[in-house]
Protein backbone atom coordinates (compact mmCIF):
# COMPACT_ATOMS: atom_id res chain seq x y z
CA UNK A 1 0.00 0.00 0.00
CA UNK A 2 1.07 3.39 -0.83
CA UNK A 3 0.51 6.45 1.58
CA UNK A 4 -0.35 8.92 -1.49
CA UNK A 5 -0.53 9.10 -4.91
CA UNK A 6 -0.27 11.64 -7.78
CA UNK A 7 -0.82 11.49 -11.25
CA UNK A 8 1.29 13.00 -13.77
CA UNK A 9 -0.87 12.92 -16.73
CA UNK A 10 -2.88 9.76 -17.57
CA UNK A 11 0.08 7.60 -17.85
CA UNK A 12 2.87 8.52 -15.05
CA UNK A 13 2.46 8.13 -11.57
CA UNK A 14 4.11 8.89 -8.29
CA UNK A 15 3.43 6.74 -5.09
CA UNK A 16 4.94 7.50 -1.76
CA UNK A 17 6.10 5.42 0.76
CA UNK A 18 7.12 6.75 3.49
CA UNK A 19 10.93 8.00 2.17
CA UNK A 20 10.61 5.52 -0.70
CA UNK A 21 9.04 7.08 -3.95
CA UNK A 22 7.47 5.17 -6.61
CA UNK A 23 7.50 6.07 -9.88
CA UNK A 24 5.08 4.13 -11.66
CA UNK A 25 4.77 3.83 -15.82
CA UNK A 26 1.25 2.82 -16.38
CA UNK A 27 0.10 3.28 -20.05
CA UNK A 28 -1.33 -0.48 -19.95
CA UNK A 29 -2.78 0.01 -23.95
CA UNK A 30 0.90 0.46 -25.05
CA UNK A 31 2.81 -2.00 -22.58
CA UNK A 32 4.13 1.56 -21.78
CA UNK A 33 5.72 2.50 -24.98
CA UNK A 34 6.80 6.22 -24.49
CA UNK A 35 5.10 8.79 -26.67
CA UNK A 36 5.69 12.36 -26.51
CA UNK A 37 3.30 13.00 -23.96
CA UNK A 38 4.18 10.02 -21.37
CA UNK A 39 7.97 11.59 -21.87
CA UNK A 40 6.90 14.99 -21.29
CA UNK A 41 5.00 13.47 -18.01
CA UNK A 42 8.21 11.39 -16.93
CA UNK A 43 10.16 14.73 -17.19
CA UNK A 44 7.64 16.61 -14.65
CA UNK A 45 7.63 13.26 -12.21
CA UNK A 46 11.41 13.08 -11.77
CA UNK A 47 11.37 17.12 -12.02
CA UNK A 48 9.19 17.05 -9.02
CA UNK A 49 11.02 14.13 -7.40
CA UNK A 50 14.39 15.77 -7.31
CA UNK A 51 13.31 18.99 -5.94
CA UNK A 52 11.66 17.05 -2.96
CA UNK A 53 13.67 16.88 -0.40
CA UNK A 54 12.08 14.50 1.82
CA UNK A 55 12.62 11.64 -0.84
CA UNK A 56 15.13 9.36 -0.24
CA UNK A 57 15.00 6.87 -3.09
CA UNK A 58 12.98 6.01 -6.02
CA UNK A 59 11.94 2.94 -7.46
CA UNK A 60 10.81 2.24 -10.93
CA UNK A 61 7.81 0.12 -11.30
CA UNK A 62 5.68 -0.91 -14.22
CA UNK A 63 1.84 -1.88 -13.39
CA UNK A 64 1.37 -3.89 -17.24
CA UNK A 65 2.05 -8.26 -16.07
CA UNK A 66 4.18 -8.09 -19.30
CA UNK A 67 6.50 -5.74 -19.91
CA UNK A 68 8.58 -2.62 -18.08
CA UNK A 69 9.01 -0.68 -21.13
CA UNK A 70 8.48 -1.89 -24.96
CA UNK A 71 10.80 1.81 -25.35
CA UNK A 72 9.55 4.18 -27.73
CA UNK A 73 6.38 4.82 -29.05
CA UNK A 74 6.85 3.34 -33.22
CA UNK A 75 2.95 3.84 -33.90
CA UNK A 76 3.80 7.85 -32.80
CA UNK A 77 7.17 7.81 -34.66
CA UNK A 78 5.39 6.21 -38.04
CA UNK A 79 3.24 8.91 -38.26
CA UNK A 80 5.94 12.17 -37.52
CA UNK A 81 7.58 14.17 -40.14
CA UNK A 82 11.21 14.96 -40.08
CA UNK A 83 10.52 18.33 -38.80
CA UNK A 84 8.49 16.99 -35.66
CA UNK A 85 10.91 14.14 -34.85
CA UNK A 86 13.80 17.30 -34.15
CA UNK A 87 11.40 18.71 -31.97
CA UNK A 88 10.57 15.89 -30.18
CA UNK A 89 13.94 15.10 -29.82
CA UNK A 90 14.85 17.37 -26.74
CA UNK A 91 11.81 16.23 -24.76
CA UNK A 92 12.31 12.12 -25.08
CA UNK A 93 16.18 12.96 -24.16
CA UNK A 94 15.02 14.57 -21.29
CA UNK A 95 12.74 11.42 -19.88
CA UNK A 96 15.45 9.72 -19.76
CA UNK A 97 17.57 12.01 -18.18
CA UNK A 98 15.29 12.92 -15.19
CA UNK A 99 15.47 9.02 -14.06
CA UNK A 100 19.40 9.03 -14.54
CA UNK A 101 19.97 12.72 -12.87
CA UNK A 102 17.72 12.12 -9.95
CA UNK A 103 19.73 12.73 -7.05
CA UNK A 104 19.07 10.06 -4.68
CA UNK A 105 19.07 5.99 -5.39
CA UNK A 106 17.07 4.49 -7.83
CA UNK A 107 15.83 0.92 -8.16
CA UNK A 108 14.76 -0.30 -11.54
CA UNK A 109 12.24 -3.03 -11.04
CA UNK A 110 11.83 -5.44 -14.83
CA UNK A 111 9.82 -7.71 -15.31
CA UNK A 112 8.09 -9.03 -18.85
CA UNK A 113 9.93 -7.00 -21.68
CA UNK A 114 12.33 -4.05 -21.53
CA UNK A 115 13.35 -3.06 -24.53
CA UNK A 116 15.07 -0.39 -25.95
CA UNK A 117 13.71 2.42 -24.51
CA UNK A 118 12.45 0.52 -22.16
CA UNK A 119 15.93 -0.96 -21.22
CA UNK A 120 17.35 2.70 -21.48
CA UNK A 121 15.36 3.90 -18.42
CA UNK A 122 16.50 1.00 -16.42
CA UNK A 123 19.94 1.44 -17.72
CA UNK A 124 19.32 5.04 -16.05
CA UNK A 125 18.71 3.54 -12.84
CA UNK A 126 21.40 2.33 -10.10
CA UNK A 127 20.30 -1.19 -9.80
CA UNK A 128 18.26 -3.21 -11.88
CA UNK A 129 15.83 -6.25 -9.83
CA UNK A 130 14.70 -8.55 -12.45
CA UNK A 131 12.44 -11.68 -12.26
CA UNK A 132 12.50 -14.36 -14.03
CA UNK A 133 10.06 -13.09 -17.13
CA UNK A 134 12.41 -10.33 -17.99
CA UNK A 135 13.36 -10.00 -21.62
CA UNK A 136 15.86 -6.75 -22.33
CA UNK A 137 17.87 -5.43 -24.46
CA UNK A 138 18.44 -3.06 -27.49
CA UNK A 139 17.28 -3.95 -30.68
CA UNK A 140 17.63 -0.35 -32.32
CA UNK A 141 19.56 -1.08 -35.29
CA UNK A 142 16.92 -3.69 -36.11
CA UNK A 143 14.43 -0.48 -36.70
CA UNK A 144 16.99 1.58 -38.37
CA UNK A 145 18.12 3.75 -35.32
CA UNK A 146 20.60 3.44 -32.25
CA UNK A 147 19.96 3.44 -28.55
CA UNK A 148 19.02 7.06 -28.18
CA UNK A 149 18.33 7.39 -24.60
CA UNK A 150 22.02 6.68 -23.42
CA UNK A 151 21.89 2.99 -24.23
CA UNK A 152 25.39 3.14 -26.05
CA UNK A 153 26.94 4.93 -23.39
CA UNK A 154 25.31 3.51 -19.79
CA UNK A 155 25.80 -0.13 -21.72
CA UNK A 156 29.36 -0.19 -21.81
CA UNK A 157 29.40 1.20 -18.45
CA UNK A 158 27.74 -1.89 -17.21
CA UNK A 159 29.10 -4.81 -19.03
CA UNK A 160 32.28 -3.42 -21.21
CA UNK A 161 32.78 -2.43 -24.86
CA UNK A 162 33.16 -5.83 -26.26
CA UNK A 163 30.08 -6.93 -24.64
CA UNK A 164 27.80 -4.08 -25.45
CA UNK A 165 28.78 -3.71 -28.86
CA UNK A 166 28.03 -7.50 -29.25
CA UNK A 167 24.59 -6.82 -27.94
CA UNK A 168 23.51 -3.29 -29.82
CA UNK A 169 24.93 -5.04 -33.30
CA UNK A 170 23.41 -8.07 -33.06
CA UNK A 171 19.97 -6.33 -31.77
CA UNK A 172 19.26 -9.90 -29.58
CA UNK A 173 16.90 -9.86 -26.97
CA UNK A 174 18.29 -11.48 -23.28
CA UNK A 175 15.91 -13.66 -21.60
CA UNK A 176 16.08 -13.05 -17.49
CA UNK A 177 18.68 -16.01 -16.13
CA UNK A 178 21.45 -14.77 -19.15
CA UNK A 179 20.45 -11.38 -18.40
CA UNK A 180 21.78 -11.81 -14.76
CA UNK A 181 24.67 -13.85 -15.82
CA UNK A 182 26.04 -11.05 -18.25
CA UNK A 183 25.09 -8.51 -15.85
CA UNK A 184 22.56 -6.50 -18.19
CA UNK A 185 20.46 -6.83 -14.62
CA UNK A 186 21.63 -7.23 -11.26
CA UNK A 187 19.04 -9.19 -9.07
CA UNK A 188 16.87 -11.80 -10.08
CA UNK A 189 14.07 -12.89 -8.24
CA UNK A 190 11.55 -15.18 -8.35
CA UNK A 191 7.91 -14.31 -11.31
CA UNK A 192 6.34 -11.36 -9.97
CA UNK A 193 8.58 -10.53 -7.03
CA UNK A 194 10.40 -7.65 -8.88
CA UNK A 195 8.28 -4.61 -6.82
CA UNK A 196 8.31 -5.47 -4.07
CA UNK A 197 12.09 -6.96 -3.87
CA UNK A 198 12.84 -3.77 -5.25
CA UNK A 199 10.47 -1.53 -2.54
CA UNK A 200 12.15 -3.54 -0.28
CA UNK A 201 16.05 -2.63 -1.09
CA UNK A 202 15.05 0.25 -1.56
CA UNK A 203 13.44 0.98 2.02
CA UNK A 204 16.86 -0.79 3.66
CA UNK A 205 18.75 2.25 1.39
CA UNK A 206 15.98 4.69 2.56
CA UNK A 207 16.79 3.81 6.26
CA UNK A 208 20.28 5.26 5.62
CA UNK A 209 21.27 9.31 5.84
CA UNK A 210 19.59 11.02 3.52
CA UNK A 211 22.92 13.60 3.02
CA UNK A 212 25.05 10.28 2.67
CA UNK A 213 23.16 8.66 0.06
CA UNK A 214 22.89 11.94 -2.28
CA UNK A 215 26.66 12.87 -1.86
CA UNK A 216 27.66 8.92 -1.80
CA UNK A 217 25.23 9.07 -5.67
CA UNK A 218 27.12 12.34 -6.75
CA UNK A 219 30.16 10.53 -6.14
CA UNK A 220 29.93 7.34 -7.87
CA UNK A 221 28.49 8.76 -10.76
CA UNK A 222 30.79 12.09 -10.81
CA UNK A 223 33.78 9.44 -10.72
CA UNK A 224 33.36 7.11 -13.14
CA UNK A 225 35.55 7.09 -15.85
CA UNK A 226 37.89 9.41 -14.28
CA UNK A 227 41.45 8.59 -14.13
CA UNK A 228 41.92 7.58 -9.98
CA UNK A 229 43.62 10.59 -8.39
CA UNK A 230 40.48 13.68 -9.95
CA UNK A 231 38.03 10.63 -8.99
CA UNK A 232 39.26 10.68 -5.36
CA UNK A 233 39.36 14.70 -5.30
CA UNK A 234 35.46 13.94 -6.73
CA UNK A 235 35.05 11.69 -3.63
CA UNK A 236 36.69 14.37 -0.75
CA UNK A 237 34.86 16.75 -2.42
CA UNK A 238 31.65 14.59 -1.43
CA UNK A 239 32.87 13.71 1.87
CA UNK A 240 33.39 17.34 2.81
CA UNK A 241 29.77 18.12 2.00
CA UNK A 242 28.35 15.47 4.79
CA UNK A 243 31.54 15.56 7.21
CA UNK A 244 30.19 18.83 9.02
CA UNK A 245 26.08 17.82 8.57
CA UNK A 246 23.65 16.96 11.27
CA UNK A 247 23.52 13.96 9.72
CA UNK A 248 26.93 12.80 10.56
CA UNK A 249 26.66 14.49 13.60
CA UNK A 250 23.48 12.56 14.40
CA UNK A 251 24.71 9.00 12.68
CA UNK A 252 28.17 8.82 15.10
CA UNK A 253 26.12 9.80 18.41
CA UNK A 254 23.39 7.19 17.45
CA UNK A 255 26.22 4.52 16.90
CA UNK A 256 27.58 5.27 20.26
CA UNK A 257 24.39 5.57 22.02
CA UNK A 258 23.48 1.92 20.39
CA UNK A 259 19.92 3.28 18.71
CA UNK A 260 18.60 4.07 15.43
CA UNK A 261 19.63 7.56 14.00
CA UNK A 262 16.52 10.56 13.40
CA UNK A 263 18.20 11.62 10.76
CA UNK A 264 17.74 15.36 10.31
CA UNK A 265 18.48 15.07 6.64
CA UNK A 266 20.65 18.27 6.43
Amino acid sequence: MSDSEHRFGEWVAVRRHGHVAELVLDRPKAMNAVSTEMARRIVEATTALAADSDVRTVVLTSTHPRAFCVGADLKERNSLTDAELVRQRPLARAAYTGVLELPVPVVAAVHGFALGGGFELALSCDVIVADGTAVVGLPEVSVGVIPGGGGTQLLPRRVGAARAAELVFSARQVEAAEARELGLVDELVPEGEDRTEALALAARMAANSPVGLRAAKRALRLGHGLDLRTGLEVEDAAWRSVAFSGDRAEGVAAFNEKRKPDWPGE
